[in-house]
């Protein structure tokens, strides 16, 4: 598991989609949340594919794995804030489906994956 082989994984670059996507998102949020909602959104959004590489540069499959579940663990974080910001009023149902299907569907290839390695070990 080492050099750049995250930019090869599809969860990575599905990630990376995920990232841009939140980042369009939480900019309709309120200014007043600037600090709140849209930071704990963009840190747990950057947090899916910067797991995702520094695990496939570890040594190990173990490793590898360890950060996949972290990586897993943002997502359902990402889910839970998506959540808040429709219960609070900040964002339409309509605004936040299309980054909620992004969200289970990166659940479902990180799952994958998950059960591939862990196969394989």
């Amino acid at each position: 598991m080492t050099g750049r082989r995250h930019h090869d994984l599809r969860v990575w670059q599905d990630g990376i989609a995920l990232v841009k996507a939140i980042y369009l998102l939480s900019g309709r949020l309120p200014r007043d949340e600037q600090f709140g909602l849209t930071s704990q959104l963009r840190r747990a959004a950057v947090s899916v594919p910067t797991n995702i590489a520094e695990g496939a540069a570890r040594s190990t499959r173990n490793e590898f794995l360890q950060f996949l579940t972290i990586a897993r663990g943002s997502l359902s974080e990402i889910d839970t804030l998506l959540i808040v910001c429709a219960e609070v009023g900040h964002l339409s149902p309509a605004e936040l489906e299309p980054v909620q299907k992004q969200v289970h569907s990166l659940l479902g290839g990180l799952g994958s994956l998950i059960k591939q390695q862990r196969e394989q070990s």
